[in-house]
């Protein structure tokens, strides 16, 4: 187990993983809105005792940027000598506050208290937030409604929200649900540090009577109802990407209406290093939105896409920053949550009607080259690889 040591966060003790050695911190031009005359140090002071009423570890890079922001905030620009390399915790922590460069005290007040206060916001319930009728029969997700929205959260923080059988056919009578309730539109996201980290490998060690032949029947039987599940779903189905997604949570994301991603989200398709195939209607949403080369490297080749990356390529609408993701894009969805019910669904299906039969027939044409490559010999030896190196780690 790798060691670890722990980071001082004003307020709170973090642990920080010796597996992180690193830290890139964009240089591009993000969505941002911050106030131009900063937080208020009362403001500042609040949000350092919010920060001691989190329940969940937001992970070593947001601790990090915490770290310097109130390193910023308080001292100014980083003004000490770089430790030596061998000294890690103190080297990570000076490289995030270096980071910072000439960032006024006021901004960095201001982008604690963004940070801090997305975090809290995205543990706290809604306000006014109304479990399902059939909430409490979820065992791998969270489902509720609130100012006219749906959000359906993958919950399996502990497993990277990888997907496991059970969770598949949740999601699916979560959407279900979702189509006949009285929202105007549903959200999908992930708890945790991670979105979603693809299947769940383990559901392909559980051999059923049948033998490999049925094991791989029933698993294309479901994802074939999981994907119709997104190609009929009749209102705005939006995306909001908290973390790496992978596999078929990348895949599905061509049939959602918006995604929005934080700026620290990647997008990763590993199907080839795995001996298997796309889905998720990929095979035809990806090269539709990014063209045929730029799909090829995700799908055949497994290049793995930043948020920038992504939204550059069609997949994600927007980015945002970290600090202010949650607040950002929790503030949009509301506003369109506002919006004619009626008339958004009715305007989807205007532009969704024209390409749905072909999309069923691409889930169809999929889910059957899966089941073959699930059978092969190249898969199974690619699957047994895998579980041998994660064995070794």
């Amino acid at each position: 187990m790798a060691a670890a040591f722990r980071l001082f966060s004003p307020g709170r003790l973090f642990r920080i993983s010796r597996a992180t050695k690193a830290f890139a911190y964009p240089t591009v031009q993000l969505h941002v809105t911050a106030s131009a005359m900063g937080a208020s140090v009362e403001d500042f002071n609040t949000a350092k005792q919010k920060l001691s009423t989190l329940k969940n570890d937001p992970g070593n890079e947001v601790k990090l940027k915490i770290y310097a922001l109130f390193k910023q905030a308080t001292t100014g620009p980083c003004n000490t000598p770089k430790p030596g390399m061998l000294d890690f915790v103190n080297k990570v922590k000076w490289d995030a506050w270096k980071s910072l460069g000439s960032v006024s005290q006021e901004e960095a007040r201001q982008q604690y208290v963004d940070l801090i206060s997305s975090l809290v916001g995205a543990e706290a319930p809604a306000v006014g937030a109304q479990p399902t009728a059939a909430e409490s029969s979820y065992q791998t997700l969270q489902v509720s409604t609130a100012d006219n929205i749906t959000t359906i959260t993958l919950n399996r923080p502990q497993k990277k929200n990888a997907i496991t059988v059970e969770m598949y056919n949740e999601i699916i009578k979560a959407l279900e649900q979702a189509a006949k309730d009285d929202s105007v539109i549903t959200v999908f996201t992930g708890s945790g540090d991670y979105y979603c980290s693809g299947n769940d490998l383990t559901n392909f060690t559980k051999i059923p009577e049948g033998g490999m032949e049925q094991m791989a029947k029933d698993a294309g039987e479901l994802l074939r109802q999981y994907v119709k599940a997104y190609i009929d779903f009749p209102k705005p189905l939006m995306g909001v990407i908290n973390g790496p997604a992978v596999g078929v949570s990348v895949t599905v994301l061509g049939l959602f209406d918006v995604v929005y991603a934080t700026e620290r989200a990647t997008f990763h398709t590993p199907f080839s290093q795995l001996g298997q195939s796309p889905e998720g209607c990929s095979s035809y949403t990806f090269p539709k939105m990014m063209g045929t080369a730029k799909a090829s490297e995700m799908l055949l080749f497994n290049k793995k896409l930043t948020a920038t990356q992504a939204c550059e390529l069609g997949l994600v609408t927007e980015v945002f920053p970290d600090s202010t993701f949650q607040t950002e894009v929790w503030t949009r969805l509301k506003a369109y949550a506002q919006l004619p019910r009626n008339s958004l669904a009715l305007s989807k299906q205007l532009i969704r009607s024209a390409e749905r039969q072909q999309l069923h027939a691409v889930n169809d044409a999929e889910v059957e080259r899966l089941v073959e490559r699930w059978l092969s010999d190249e898969c199974m030896q690619a699957i047994m690889s895998f579980f041998q190196a994660k064995s070794k780690l």
